[in-house]
This record gives C-alpha cells, sequence and structure tokens, in this order.
C-alpha cells in the first residue's frame, strides 16, 4: 500500500516543520512525515527547510551562523493563525514522536548550499542511538552525499531526491547504491514506465509534493511507494 507521508508536517494547516505540524500530521492519519534538517552553529540538528530563518520566523540570520539557543528566541509561526510562539525544534525532539511505533520520516540533509560536513555522521549517531534505522529514510539533492553516506555503511536508506528529467534515474540510482527514487510527481506523470522501471530496479519511488486529488489518484494508480504531501489528510481519504 502506498504510503502518506505529511510534506515538513501537516504543513498545509499548521506551520511547516514544527511540533505542531508533525503532531497534527500523525492525528490525520499520515504513515509518517517528511522534514529537513541543518547544522546549528553549536552543532544541534534543528528541523527547518530554508538555510536562513527570514520566511519561517520572526528573526534573522543563517542556520549555520546561529545557536540553538539563539534560535529559540525566534517565533516559527510564520504568521499562521493559533500558532503563535511556535520553536524550531531539534531532531531528536521530532523522532521522539515516533518512538514505539511504526510511523516513517523522510530526513532531507539540505547540504547543497552549506555543506555540513559532519551531518550525515552526526543522524546516524543519532538515529542509532534511538534505534529508529528501521523506520527512517535519508534523502537529498546533494548526490555526492547519497555516495558518500552509502560508501560510508550509513544503516539507514537512502533516497536520491530529483526534480529535472535524468535518463534511465533507476539505473543511475542503482550506480549510486540508492534505495529509492525521490523525483517530483510531475516526472511520474509524463513517464509511464518510471515506476515499474525502478521496480524491476529493487528501488522504491517516493513523490513529492502531491497536493490536489487529481494527482494525488494518478501516483495511487501508479502504486508507487509514497506520497508526500501538504494534504496528508486528503491523501488518507483518498487512499481509503
Amino acid at each position: 500500500m502506498t504510503k502518506i507521508l505529511a510534506h515538513r508536517g501537516a504543513s498545509a494547516y499548521a506551520p511547516e516543520n514544527t511540533m505542531p505540524a508533525f503532531e497534527l500530521a500523525l492525528e490525520q492519519g499520515a504513515d509518517g512525515f517528511e522534514l529537513d534538517v541543518h547544522l546549528t552553529k553549536d552543532g544541534q540538528i534543528v528541523v527547518i527547510h530554508d538555510e536562513t530563518v527570514e520566511r519561517t520566523s520572526n528573526g534573522e540570520g543563517r542556520i549555520v551562523d546561529l545557536t540553538l539557543e539563539e534560535l529559540r528566541a525566534f517565533d516559527f509561526s510564520a504568521g499562521m493563525g493559533g500558532y503563535a510562539n511556535s520553536t524550531i525544534p531539534t531532531l531528536r525532539e521530532v523522532l521522539d514522536l515516533v518512538v514505539g511505533t511504526d510511523a516513517l520520516v523522510n530526513i532531507e540533509l539540505k547540504n547543497t548550499i552549506e555543506p555540513y560536513p559532519d551531518l550525515a555522521q552526526d543522524l546516524d549517531a543519532l538515529v542509532a542511538g534511538m534505534n529508529l534505522a528501521g523506520q527512517v529514510i535519508y534523502s537529498t539533492f546533494n548526490h555526492y552525499s547519497v555516495r558518500d553516506m552509502i560508501a560510508a555503511g550509513t544503516p539507514v536508506p537512502v533516497g536520491v531526491l530529483h526534480s529535472d528529467m535524468l535518463v534511465e534515474p533507476w539505473d543511475y540510482a542503482v550506480s549510486l547504491g540508492a534505495q529509492a527514487l525521490h523525483p517530483h510527481y510531475g516526472l511520474v506523470a509524463v513517464n509511464g514506465d518510471y515506476v515499474p522501471n525502478a521496480h524491476e530496479a529493487g528501488l522504491r519511488v517516493n513523490v513529492w509534493t502531491v497536493n490536489d486529488p487529481g494527482p494525488m489518484a494518478m501516483m495511487l494508480r501508479d502504486e508507487v511507494d509514497a506520497i508526500i504531501t501538504n494534504h496528508p489528510d486528503v491523501a488518507v481519504a483518498l487512499r481509503g
């Protein structure tokens, strides 16, 4: 059965990448959620999409230049009513939500602009320490990082994120040692062979970001392995 993963939590209804968004996603019946991680100045893994805080908070600055304490002083409600004073969560805090459950977490490494050379190693240590390797998948647009994580022996499956047309992406992903492909859903919609070829190569196909019922239904018919969406409640209802 296709899994439903909430994109940055139930981000259509609560501030993205905050604890309320992740809690709501699970309440809405999502099988788990997707999130993004960066490293703070003091080496803490925090959950936020951008390299800077301006878009999603009332603060200013780059994550890499700020300590966790400094980040905690900002309001990450992004103006959404009822969520004032939402704070930036650490990855550990978010992962605590899924301990003892079968919920899945797609951790996207945001290491295409800031290289964060310690991020992959720190992630492995945290995930292993919480015994969650079986509930986590990594993904990134940095395909050097995909290659390097796999070469380093990460126990966590790794997915290749891509938004452009690739020639035989399943062969490319296998050549890197990856376990999954994470394409924009439009790439699957225009290539009916994408999912069967990926599955034949032993890869999962987890598509993003599917917010309308029509494309959701198409992805379900194509038997993708996971739909990543801002509207997990809609996808769960459509899947039945």
